[in-house]
């Protein structure tokens, strides 16, 4: 089983590529839509703006195929930047629409007071679903790594598996049948994100 790793200018591929070697997991970096015909499972992870996702998504003509991929329901992980497009529009880019595989939409925090934008640091997941497969193992109130300036807004909130406060309390970890989003970098957050990435190896 092969796990694809879409490099679409904006994500940090190598470190998501090593975290799922490290648990024998095969990878390939997807730069073109015939790749995907020799994935099992695909993950898009992301750092930047919104609009400029999805205006590279198009450039490599990797768009319609990914929300093909999307819709048939197959085995998906969207991280940070990855799991907001995922959505339906983003106040970052007004202009802009999402997947829409999630209904929402994507706000900014409220630099207001004395919260700090962007949220960069560490913080704990909240459950909310302890079913969810990527949350195997992990303990209610676990620290991730964060760095972001937007947060998903979710109208569906049975997909809600986890959340996490900062100014206010968001999603951090969804889930709609084989589709996932984590707001957080798992990559980056040492021993509980090897054990969120092993999870979605294992899958």
């Amino acid at each position: 089983m092969r796990i694809g790793i879409i490099d679409y200018g904006m994500g940090n591929i190598h470190s998501v590529k090593k975290a799922i070697e490290f648990w024998g997991g095969k990878t390939k970096i997807i730069r073109n839509h015939k790749e995907l015909n020799y994935v099992d499972k695909l993950i898009l992870p992301g750092v930047g703006a919104f609009g400029d996702a999805l205006n590279n998504l198009k450039k490599i003509k990797l768009y319609e195929p990914l929300l093909e991929y999307l819709n048939n329901n197959k085995i998906f992980l969207g991280i940070c930047l990855g799991m907001q497009i995922l959505f339906e529009k983003s106040q970052e880019a007004k202009n802009k629409k999402g997947f829409s595989i999630f209904k929402g939409e994507i706000l900014r925090f409220n630099s207001k007071g004395n919260l700090k934008v962007p949220h960069m640091g560490w913080n704990n997941l909240i459950f909310k679903n302890k079913d969810c497969p990527l949350l195997k193992g992990i303990s209610d109130g676990a620290y991730v790594y964060f760095c972001h300036s937007f947060y998903p807004k979710v109208y569906d909130k049975k997909i809600v598996c986890a959340t996490t406060r900062y100014g206010i309390e968001f999603a951090s970890v969804i889930q709609d049948a084989n589709i996932f989003g984590l707001q957080f970098h798992p990559e980056k957050s040492q021993s509980v994100g090897l054990k969120i990435i092993k999870n979605f190896v294992k899958l």
